[in-house]
């Protein structure tokens, strides 16, 4: 009995709170630039961006049902999704808004199921095993009692949040994943393992969690598109074509097999945080801009240690460049650190050690070896 909880386009729906008036509209969440911040009209009308309006070479970070019919997702650049859809109402993101409410609903969540694994901002995992009457027959429904709970965990979530969220259940992680996506939005879908033939062999073998773009290229290269076509494949063929551990796993996937359990606790690697420039900016001509970027960096990594309560030992930096070309470099202290001051120190040593002779694309600064503060 095991559940995945996904909160539905969770960013725009945040915002879709704070904007009512945008409901129904193909909406995009994505960018920094202060000019992206909807403006109030003398009427009391807001005013608010376009995707036309736009310069930059920012992503998005998610969008409305409405502007994902249009052939607009996230991940995807702005001034891409301005030529698809240029009249879409463009939001700048509000992370610390969607951090509040992330808190609310896995708080909500817990009320009704407290075995959680928190996998993001806006999914989690749940083990619904030992919960009372999850296995309750209702009526000639096996599975009545565990749709009841899904139901009151969903509704609790509303009234916590005003958001709507999808569930799917089932024995494992892997079919709960794929389920959770098969209904939205605030949608749920319970499955057997004898429900996997039929709706789960269709699908695409990229709604197999951790199947790629290049595994999945190379599986179309092979003949195999859907999940069953992947499923009837012997082991030793898939061994052949992709290696022991991964051949393995692809079978396994296939059968709809995986035993992770649910996983309550775990300690972060590291903490980072990047960004990448509106346009490239030069070490020389552009320093004030570059440093500030720099330093707002370190103290956003400062303020993730300090809220998460971690300091890390091992402070590095990121950096591509405007041919793509990505370095790294690290440096090791004698003492952990959480401070924004003694994190830019750091990165700055870091930042030295680099050849800064072309334009810089994109900036990160990480934390990691971290120990978690009074231990």
């Amino acid at each position: 009995m095991i559940a995945h909880l996904d909160m539905d386009a969770f960013y725009a729906s945040v915002e879709l709170l704070r904007y009512p008036e945008l409901r129904g509209r193909p909406v995009v969440v994505g960018g920094r630039q202060p000019q992206l911040q909807p403006r109030q009209a003398a009427d009391g009308t807001r005013r608010f961006a376009q995707l036309s309006d736009y310069g930059g070479r920012g992503v998005i970070t998610t969008s409305t049902y409405e502007a994902r019919a249009l052939g607009v997702h996230s991940g995807m650049g702005l001034m891409k999704a301005a030529q698809l859809v240029p009249d879409a109402v463009l939001l700048p993101v509000d992370f610390d808004r969607y951090r509040d409410y992330s808190r609310r609903f896995k708080a909500a969540v817990a009320e009704l199921a407290p075995v959680i694994e928190d996998r993001g901002i806006d999914e989690i995992y749940l083990d619904l095993s030992e919960v009372p009457g999850v296995r309750t027959v209702v009526g000639h429904d096996p599975l009545g009692g565990v749709r009841a709970l899904a139901l009151d965990i969903q509704n609790n979530v509303r009234q916590a949040t005003g958001l709507t969220c999808s569930m799917g259940i089932s024995p494992n992680k892997l079919l709960s994943k794929i389920a959770s996506d098969l209904n939205k939005p605030n949608g749920l879908t319970v499955l057997t393992m004898a429900d996997v033939p039929r709706c789960i062999w269709p699908l695409p073998v990229r709604r197999i969690n951790g199947i790629g773009p290049k595994a999945g290229a190379k599986l179309a290269a092979l003949g195999i598109d859907t999940i069953g076509q992947l499923a009837a494949q012997s082991l030793a063929w898939l061994v052949q074509h992709f290696g022991g551990h991964t051949g393995l796993w692809l079978h396994r996937s296939a059968q709809g097999l995986d035993d992770r359990p649910v996983v309550t606790h775990s300690e972060p690697v590291s903490v980072s945080r990047e960004t990448t420039f509106e346009r490239d900016l030069h070490a020389v001509l552009d320093k004030p801009e570059l440093s500030a970027q720099f330093t707002a960096l370190c103290e956003r990594v400062a303020a993730d240690l300090k809220r998460k309560g971690y300091a890390g030992r091992t402070v590095g930096i990121k950096l591509r460049f405007d041919d793509f070309h990505t370095v790294t470099r690290d440096l090791t202290l004698a003492e952990p650190v959480a401070d924004a001051r003694s994190i830019r120190w750091a990165a700055g040593q870091c930042l030295k050690r680099a050849v800064l002779e072309r334009r810089l694309r994109l900036l990160g600064v990480r934390v990691g070896s971290l120990r978690r503060l009074g231990h």
